[in-house]
């Protein structure tokens, strides 16, 4: 696609090619360089017009194409190949948008991340917004969605205290994940719970099941009964807690990072297991999951050195989970959904009586790349009708 106009961000000052490479000098002072090899393998021409999947493998293409000459023309720029007759063509404003290695495109990409959540308020930090106003309105919905990719936890109030509500709710976020549960799953006491979720005690800061494959991407909770005393929500922002470990103590953070942890759930209708590290990096060494879960790990099988200092680290992460300082506390009411991302959002619940005060929460997951995808479509509807 062409632009008809160039802003300032991608106004151009000049251009200048070597057979290796294209650079440009924007009027902003920024210099973007690109390889010809890069120019070559992203040429338009080599893409389904209507899918626009990729025609061409990297094995079809030139191993050293050469740039015999670039000039700039009505918001393009038109490279002539020494070796090929057939010119390329390429947007300017869409070189801009891969002008620096590792820049993301889509701004819901980008992360908050809030370390002290007891200086938090739920209510005022974070996405609200009723059911219905969500549903009626695209551009609420897309905010809201945006803010849960953000802060990794958000909220709807107003949600019907019915069991069938959550999957109807959910519908505007992502795709539901059926497990050994079912589609959902009931939070409340029973007698002898094979997941001690489902009883009245307690539960410390923990992602939930890091003993699948893949790990639940992101949870939803509706509060269909709510306690007056106890069963009050934890939250902590595990990227910022990680980030928090690098920082302090660096030993401990790669100790997390480097070592497998066994995780396992036996019940009478699932073996679930799976090998993990605590904290998971990306290529580029940013955190991009926390799975934490001293209920399911497993033993571990280390060398007695390796034991001794992975547990270290390990009490080192344990220890900020239990400083109330990085806690996010609240209490959910009656008809209140709570979204968060499984990878990143900790979350845990203090005590309660179902004896004296019945609780009950209904869950579900939502696989990861739906919850991106939707929030990524409604960004891209909303522009293209913006720029009718």
């Amino acid at each position: 696609m062409k632009s008809s106009s160039m802003n300032r961000a991608t106004a151009v000052k000049r251009i200048s090619s070597l057979p290796e490479s294209l650079t440009i000098e924007w009027t902003s002072g920024e210099v973007s360089q690109y390889a010809s090899l890069w120019l070559r393998d992203n040429l338009s021409g080599d893409r389904d017009p209507h899918s626009g999947q990729r025609l061409v493998d990297i094995a079809d293409l030139p191993e050293t194409p050469r740039i015999r000459s670039a000039a700039t023309h009505n918001g393009t720029v038109r490279i002539e190949w020494e070796s090929e007759s057939r010119p390329a063509t390429y947007d300017l404003e869409w070189l801009a948008s891969y002008a620096r290695a590792g820049d993301r495109q889509r701004p819901q990409l980008a992360t908050r991340r809030w370390l002290e959540g007891a200086t938090l308020d739920a209510s005022r930090d974070f996405a609200w917004a009723p059911l219905a106003e969500v549903r009626r309105d695209a551009e609420r919905r897309r905010d809201w969605l945006t803010r849960l990719l953000k802060d990794g936890v958000a909220f709807l109030s107003a949600v019907p205290s019915q069991e069938a509500a959550i999957l109807d709710a959910v519908t505007l976020i992502g795709r539901v994940a059926e497990t050994n549960y079912g589609l959902v799953f009931d939070v409340r006491s029973v007698a002898q719970p094979e997941n001690l979720a489902y009883s009245d005690l307690g539960l410390g800061l923990h992602t939930d099941n890091p003993y699948r494959e893949p790990v639940p991407g992101f949870q939803a909770l509706h509060a269909l009964i709510t306690s007056p005393d106890g069963g009050e929500s934890l939250f902590a922002d595990g990227f910022a807690l990680a980030e928090h470990l690098r920082a302090v103590a660096p030993d401990a953070f790669a100790r997390l990072t480097q070592t497998a942890v066994p995780f396992l759930y036996r019940s009478k209708d699932a073996e679930l297991y799976a090998e993990r590290p605590l904290i998971q990096l990306s290529c580029a060494g940013e955190v991009t999951a926390v799975h934490y879960n001293s209920r399911s790990i497993a033993p571990l099988r280390l060398e007695a050195a390796d034991a001794v200092a992975f547990y270290a680290a390990y009490r080192r992460f344990a220890a900020l989970l239990r400083d109330p300082r990085f806690q996010l506390r609240f209490r959910l009411n009656d008809a209140d959904l709570v979204v968060f991302d499984n990878q990143r959002i900790l979350h845990g619940r203090t005590g309660f009586s179902s004896a004296r005060f019945p609780r009950h929460l209904r869950g579900c997951y939502l696989t990861r790349d739906s919850v991106y995808s939707e929030t990524a479509l409604l960004h891209r509807r909303l522009r293209e009708e913006a720029d009718r």
